[in-house]
């Protein structure tokens, strides 16, 4: 993502659309409830994108040939890998680190220059229960800091690839003082912020105050609602994010927050080139589910401005 001019930007001209197989109900590499890969990326097609995510490594094929052929022929392009680790546990750091960089590679092999990370949860996605606690220490926040910043120099220097930090409901990256905490403790130079605007509704943040204030900071986008109602039963009967998945917590637009025409004009008058990509969460979902909410979510979409597949510069 490459700065073009010193003005700010009035025109949805510097966002990119895409999508991911979130929005497809995939959440794992190999789970019954899921539809193929072969089927995903045929609807994906037919839902009129071009750009996608590559979701959690082992779902679509990790063969850089074998990955090319299926994208070709389709007409379909890489935005950027998806993975996941625990900055906040050093004695996992040549774990997490043997994890990520084969994603890295694959992420760089198709032509992509973002590597979306998500922090884990400390709630079971299946059960709900507590696997740790909620909170960091002061020492483990500096050490997520440093452990960001170490692994991003890592990305770029070895991939070309910029490390985006993803909000999370149930993780220690989930509210706003919790993201700008990250901000704060890392180096721009190599650890940003891929805005979730459904994750950042989901923790009580307020999506344009970040991109106004943080916006040389969002290097990556995923868009998506939030049901105000469901958010409500979270708070009130301690939901697990799990539960409130089930409960339908993530909506298609317009229904939910934040509002996707706020979020796209905001993210328009930014001097930065990015990928915004529709990310719902629908697992566990039938299969006959998520094609016609991608195409609807699209159409919402472009009602926005959101119709440019211009591949981003990259910063």
């Amino acid at each position: 993502m490459t700065k073009t001019s010193a003005s700010p930007r009035t025109t949805v001209g510097n966002l990119c659309l895409g999508s991911a197989p979130d929005s497809w109900g995939i959440w794992f590499p190999e789970d019954d409830q899921q539809v193929s890969c072969t089927r995903f990326l045929d609807e994906l097609a037919q839902a009129g994108y071009e750009w996608l995510e590559l979701g959690p490594y082992g779902y679509l094929p990790t063969e850089p040939e074998r990955l090319a052929e299926e994208l070709a022929v389709r007409g379909l392009k890489v935005s950027g890998g998806t993975t996941f680790g625990a900055l906040h546990r050093p004695e996992e750091w040549d774990t997490m680190l043997a994890e990520v960089l084969p994603v890295a590679g694959l992420t760089a092999a198709a032509g992509a220059h973002h590597l979306v990370f998500i922090p884990p949860m400390y709630r079971d996605e299946k059960t709900g229960a507590f696997t740790e606690s909620p909170e960091l220490t002061a020492e483990q926040w500096a050490g997520f800091g440093r452990a960001a910043d170490e692994l991003g120099r890592i990305l770029l220097d070895e991939y070309d690839i910029r490390l985006v930090l993803h909000p999370h409901a149930d993780s220690h990256i989930q509210t706003q003082p919790e993201i700008e905490r990250f901000l704060n403790e890392s180096d721009p130079r190599y650890a940003n912020l891929c805005l979730d605007t459904g994750h950042v509704a989901y923790g009580g943040g307020d999506n344009l105050d970040l991109i106004r204030r943080f916006g040389e900071r969002v290097g990556y986008v995923h868009i998506k609602q939030m049901d105000p109602a469901v958010l409500a039963q979270v708070a009130e009967e301690n939901l697990s994010f799990g539960e409130a998945v089930k409960r339908g917590v993530c909506v298609a637009p317009p229904a939910g927050v934040p509002e996707p025409a706020e979020v796209v004009a905001e993210l328009s008058r930014l001097d930065a080139e990015l990928f915004v990509i529709v990310e719902q969460d629908l697992y566990p979902c039938a299969p006959d589910v998520p094609l016609p909410i991608a195409v609807r979510t699209r159409a919402v979409l472009a009602e926005s401005g959101l119709t440019r597949t211009r591949r981003p510069l990259t910063r």
